[in-house]
């Protein structure tokens, strides 16, 4: 089968003075065309730093990564791909429309073709009337969609979200779900970090729990809300396994 996003035995290590921490520990995971994986733990497992890792902003200390069969390292394969950081943390002085031509830039895009998808993204996620107001002046909520229009300039096939919906409302939420599934339709492939587990129940096909940097459990939505008579959430899934894991 091939694999849209492999980690396999991924290691990465933090190193301060003579202090060193094993952030991820033989990370093993793959990820199928066309998935909605949600990729849960608690604060401090792992999450950021192992999408930090896809990236290459932090080196692995062993293991390998690869997109689309490639080795992560091989630019062909960053013009596939969208990244919404879990902090919109953009020029403050740009508005939102400078700052997407800036990213249409990168991936070479003409400035007609460029224009016309920044329209597209801005109604997408209900920036029309912002489009041309400093950044500096928005909400959190507001620079969380600047930041998922941002990620989706080059119609990425494979799109890396982490924490979209922290700071939305209910309607802007419910937005965010609605574009997911409607890339899933596309046949885009999403990799998303999430603490908000009602929201990874409604869209993902698969999670994953991540625990002190370890993988603890991997299993289909459907099969953990079939369990004990249909009375199981996420939720309850998800503390249960916590709970056990006692590394």
């Amino acid at each position: 089968m091939n694999y849209v996003l492999e980690l396999n035995s991924l290691c990465v290590v933090y190193k301060s003075n003579n202090y060193f921490k094993k952030a991820i520990d033989q990370l093993t995971l793959k990820i199928v065309r066309g998935e909605v994986f949600g990729f849960l733990g608690p604060n401090g497992a792992g999450k950021t730093t192992t999408i930090k890792s896809i990236f290459n902003f932090l080196p692995a200390a062993s293991g390998q990564i690869k997109i689309f069969g490639e080795p992560s390292c091989n630019y062909s394969v960053r013009a596939r791909m969208g990244y919404m950081p879990e902090i919109a943390n953009y020029y403050w002085y740009l508005t939102p429309r400078e700052l997407l031509r800036m990213y249409a830039g990168f991936f070479g895009m003409k400035k007609h073709a460029a224009d016309k998808k920044i329209d597209y993204l801005f109604s997408l996620v209900g920036m029309q009337a912002e489009a041309n107001v400093w950044m500096k002046n928005f909400s959190k909520g507001m620079m969380q969609k600047v930041s998922l229009a941002q990620s989706l300039i080059n119609d990425p096939d494979l799109l890396i979200l982490d924490e979209p919906t922290s700071g939305l409302d209910p309607v802007a939420r419910s937005k965010v779900r609605d574009i997911i599934k409607d890339l899933k339709k596309q046949g885009k492939t999403i990799f998303f970090s999430s603490h908000e587990l009602s929201e990874v129940e409604l869209v993902c096909d698969r999670i994953g729990i991540l625990n002190k940097g370890t993988l603890v459990k991997t299993d289909k939505i459907t099969d953990i809300l079939q369990q004990k008579g249909n009375n199981m959430s996420l939720e309850r899934y998800f503390l249960d396994i916590i709970t056990r894991d006692k590394r």
